[in-house]
């Protein structure tokens, strides 16, 4: 006889992150083998992105963040050419 899964069960377990106070911030536990899928290591930097499913994770990209920098420095100071632009 064979099981039927409804959708509350999970056929596999998910992997959980741990939250833990430290000092004045909060500190996150991974699985090892989210760590390791995922290419995380001691030192790397990650961003938080709030989503209207909780939060995610992404890796930080340094040129992605350079270029942004520059966007910032343009769009502040051509913001009237950008605004009639945007119209």
């Amino acid at each position: 006889m064979s099981k039927t899964t409804t959708p509350t069960e999970s056929t596999a377990a998910t992997p959980t992150v741990t939250f833990r106070k430290i000092g004045n911030s909060i500190g996150a536990t991974f699985p090892k083998e989210v760590v390791d899928a995922a290419g995380i290591t001691e030192k790397s930097t990650w961003h938080v992105v709030q989503t209207s499913q909780g939060l995610l994770l992404k890796e930080y990209d340094e040129a992605f963040e350079k270029g942004m920098a520059a966007y910032r420095v343009v769009a502040e100071q051509y913001k009237n050419t950008l605004r009639e632009l945007a119209q």
